[in-house]
């Protein structure tokens, strides 16, 4: 089960997958150029988003499918600090889809 971590720093956005940076996966999907963000709805939540999904997934078809959604009901109620597994990324894909 991988354990994702997001958090506001002193130096910016720091995102980890089982405590190394989660990649933004722009060769997968480009939304965005500056990263990731969260608590709002716009490009870099949605980077965040389809990073999520598609680290999770490990499939770009789905994960494009799913990450506005996904974005909008869970990245945009992000606090400045979150954390989120594996299961939780599938209830809540399992959630959208219901």
């Amino acid at each position: 089960m991988t354990h994702y971590v997001g958090d506001r720093t002193i130096d910016g956005i720091a995102v980890s997958a089982d405590g190394k940076p989660l990649p933004p996966y722009y060769d997968q999907y480009a939304l965005t150029d500056r990263g990731f963000e969260w608590s709002y709805e716009g490009p870099e939540p949605a980077q965040l988003a389809f990073a999520l999904l598609y680290d999770h997934l490990r499939d770009s078809a789905k994960a494009k499918a799913l990450h506005e959604q996904f974005m909008k009901s869970i990245v945009a109620n992000f606090d400045n600090v979150w954390e989120l597994t594996s299961n939780d990324i599938e209830e809540s894909i399992k959630a959208l889809n219901a």
